[in-house]
């Protein structure tokens, strides 16, 4: 799967988690998602699990490093790293 590609489908996963109330366009690849008030910090839980179906990426022996899950950004740096 190419970038681009990986970044649409992150952002529609997330598009699914957000607060209905703040719109996807306003978001920016370096904004942080639990700072700019997008997502909640219950929601990282999901996006761990959806890197970990979606991405087969395991976080059972490394952990999770929460800066990487800080934006959209390092999130797809984390894809490239790590995806299977």
């Amino acid at each position: 799967m190419d970038m681009q590609a990986t970044r649409e489908s992150l952002l529609a996963f997330l598009s699914t988690i957000k607060r209905p109330d703040l719109p996807m366009e306003r978001l920016h690849d370096n904004d942080g998602l639990v700072k700019s008030g997008l997502i909640d910090s219950l929601s990282m839980l999901e996006i761990i699990a959806f890197l970990e179906s979606r991405f087969r990426i395991d976080f059972s022996e490394t952990g999770v490093d929460p800066t990487e899950l800080e934006s959209v950004h390092n999130i797809l740096e984390l894809i490239e790293k790590r995806a299977q």
